[in-house]
């Protein structure tokens, strides 16, 4: 059997080498890949010079060095919050996005060429999906999202699909006593949705009636995502907004094939009761009092 550690570190030499971390100039523009970095969280959107300090796991002394860098280079400003004296904020110049936009461009270039060598696109495209969450277990995020946005419709559909495959007969969204989306936005309920950087790797449905008492719905964790404990950080998470909901008495259901699942719910303390509905795939039901 081959090692696993020699296997981790065959997998960092590759990648140290593709991303060009050891190049003095990162993609030829002329400064290495940390100023590139900080360059890019600034054009993403990024302002809080302690938040991109967090993002980018730097130290202090390190990030006051990159950005006092790129200042010199007339790429950024900074300046006191507007909110907070003791904050600092942060922004691209004109030359500085057009730098960024030149980053952006050679890096899509390169993420194109790696994709194209592979004969297996989509299960490339797994691996570093798999590795990006593990290797950012510790700043997934959660976002409450209109559980008709776009990013909350890309995680149901995923969740549906999966449903699908695992059901005996197949799913049928329309036959499961499906939410109205107003039943899971405040303050009535709410939807979550976890995110790893860019990429939703979960979510979870808050559904309410408005008298106290609210339904479990649509957990969901990305294959990409699984092993990280992050079913067990989505409910203490639906949990807590619950509670914020003043929410009292949470129900849920689910189905026999979902034996994870059951797992989840038992080992986190729900109580399991009698049927309170007639979802024709729903096999177990479950409840929580919030203390």
């Amino acid at each position: 059997m081959l090692d696993p550690i020699a296997r981790f570190r065959r997998f960092a030499r590759a990648v140290t080498s593709e991303i060009g971390a050891l190049d003095s100039s990162f993609l030829g523009r002329g400064r290495p890949l940390g100023a590139a970095r900080v360059l890019n969280a600034i054009g993403q959107g990024r302002s809080d010079v302690a938040e991109i300090r967090a993002f980018l796991r730097l130290d202090s002394g390190l990030m006051s060095r990159l950005l006092r860098g790129l200042e010199e280079e007339g790429l950024i400003v900074t300046m006191p919050s507007p909110d907070d004296a003791r904050r600092r904020t942060v922004s691209l110049t004109a030359v500085g996005t057009r730098e960024f936009r030149a980053y952006e461009s050679l890096s899509n270039e390169r993420a194109g060429a790696l994709l194209d060598k592979h004969g297996h696109r989509e299960t490339l495209l797994y691996a570093l999906d798999l590795i990006a969450s593990a290797l950012a277990s510790d700043q997934i995020v959660f976002r409450v999202e209109d559980p008709r946005a776009e990013v909350s419709i890309y995680c149901l559909g995923q969740y549906y699909e999966e449903l699908a495959g695992s059901f005996e007969g197949g799913f049928d969204v329309t036959l499961s006593r499906n939410p109205d989306p107003g039943q899971m936005v405040p303050p009535r309920g709410a939807f979550l949705v976890a995110m790893s950087d860019d990429l939703p790797v979960g979510c979870v449905g808050l559904k309410g009636n408005g008298k106290g008492e609210a339904e479990i719905k649509r957990l969901w964790v990305s294959p990409a995502a699984r092993g990280l404990g992050l079913a067990y950080r989505l409910m203490d998470e639906v949990e807590t907004t619950a509670s914020k909901l003043s929410i009292t008495t949470l129900r849920l259901d689910t189905n026999r094939a979902l034996a994870g699942a059951l797992h989840l719910y038992r080992r986190l303390g729900w109580t399991e009761i009698e049927r309170f509905n007639d979802d024709p795939y729903a096999d177990f039901f479950f409840e929580k009092v919030l203390a």
